[in-house]
């Protein structure tokens, strides 16, 4: 079958009627996470809403107001995802979601232009292509595209847009018309059912497709190639923006831009090097910080060794500590039987925590300090370590932790 989106892609609202409807459930990620969603599957007479095929995402939409979720094709018919039943027999009003067809449009014209120049120009065959939902990507059968090319194919693509060369559909009914045989196309699906749509860029190119299509490639507006770069054995992966998605790339890489210029303190044409060079000067100062904070700990456990008045236990918390320091202190203090209680990180967004001492103590009592921080962790014979998310309630840890040793005073660490 032949869907009234594949005949006039312009389409924005339609009557049909619904044919049939039964209880379906599908999956859907809801909240980045796999969800089985009950609902109906519907059928209609016709439809505007795009199923999924070629290459192109389906479309979105609604039925009486009603959101459709998904629309897969089966055979002939164009099978739409809904929450709530309609029976058949009722005549339903659709409603597409144009922002979304005119860009998938926008796109897959795109892709079909810059294919043809490149086959034509280069020799360069398309074997797929992938529309994303940023940047879009045509596989070559080639392993290399040089800068050169990419700009000549560019400009090429520009000039055919400039030219409001026309873009419309033929339809066969025969799917094995030998005259099929001239058109370029990976074939059709093993379920193909009706008749057999070649998109045609007027003197350009004629192409085996079921997707939707501006009717003038001036609707595509601009074409812009990115880059090329290796993709699987012996291909290149091509990767460009058309239309409104390039107006909001370049929108939102000057919104960047000027930010950046704000942050570097320079203009745009030396934010490279001014950002090289703020991030050396970065690693520089994370290595000096370290070595202090290395040197800190050396000199915590020393004032700890030194004190006449210490403890049988060492309990130390350091904000901006990290795993160094937590390994420089637990190697300066040397006694592997000394309990030792080690806190790093913020109150607020939790940090790091280690019981190290005796493989009792650390058996005994690891997994009860993990579940006072409300983290994770595991042992390993003489320390335990572990992610808390609850710092802030190291003074009932340590508390915890001086019960069982008997040990009475608490001390500020």
């Amino acid at each position: 079958m032949t869907f009234m989106c594949q005949k006039d892609s312009y389409l924005k609202e339609f009557l049909t009627k619904v044919k049939s409807s039964r209880p379906a459930c599908d999956d859907f990620v809801v909240d980045g996470k796999k969800t089985k969603v009950q609902g109906y599957e519907i059928i209609l007479e016709d439809s505007i809403l795009f199923p999924e095929g070629g290459g192109q995402p389906d479309d979105r939409g609604t039925v009486n107001d009603i959101p459709v979720l998904k629309i897969s094709r089966v055979g002939a018919e164009a099978v739409h995802f809904i929450s709530s039943d309609i029976s058949a027999g009722t005549e339903v009003y659709l409603k597409l979601d144009w922002n979304r067809r005119f860009d998938h449009m926008q796109q897959h014209t795109a892709q079909h232009l810059i294919t043809a120049i490149t086959d034509k120009k280069y020799g360069y065959q398309t074997t797929s292509w992938s529309l994303g939902t940023d940047i879009v990507t045509i596989e070559l059968e080639t392993t290399s595209l040089t800068l050169d090319q990419m700009l000549d194919i560019e400009k090429s693509a520009n000039e055919n847009i400039r030219e409001n060369i026309s873009v419309r559909p033929t339809f066969y009914s025969d799917k094995n018309d030998p005259e099929l045989k001239k058109f370029r196309g990976l074939g059709l699906p093993a379920d193909h059912v009706g008749s057999v749509r070649v998109l045609s860029i007027e003197g350009i190119d004629d192409a085996l497709c079921c997707g939707t299509h501006v009717s003038n490639l001036s609707h595509i507006q601009a074409i812009k190639l990115l880059c090329a770069e290796k993709g699987k054995k012996n291909k290149i992966n091509l990767s460009f923006l058309a239309g409104g998605r390039l107006l909001k790339y370049v929108g939102d890489s000057f919104t960047r831009e000027r930010t950046l210029t704000g942050i570097l303190k320079g203009p745009s044409d030396k934010h490279c090097d001014l950002a090289e060079k703020a991030v050396k000067g970065l690693k520089n100062m994370q290595k000096a910080c370290n070595l202090q904070l290395r040197e800190l700990a050396t000199m915590e456990v020393a004032l700890y060794k030194q004190s006449p008045n210490r403890e049988n236990i060492f309990v130390k918390h350091r904000k901006d500590g990290d795993n160094d320091y937590i390994s420089v202190l637990i190697s300066e203090l040397g006694d592997n039987t000394l309990p030792k209680l080690i806190t790093v990180g913020d109150d607020k967004d939790g940090g790091m925590f280690v019981l190290a001492g005796s493989e009792i103590l650390v058996k005994e009592m690891g997994s009860r300090l993990c579940d006072i921080f409300e983290g994770k962790g595991a042992a390993n014979k003489e320390t335990f370590r572990g992610k808390a998310t609850k710092l802030a309630n190291r003074i009932k840890a340590e508390k915890l932790l001086r019960e069982y040793l008997g040990l009475n005073q608490e001390k500020e660490s």
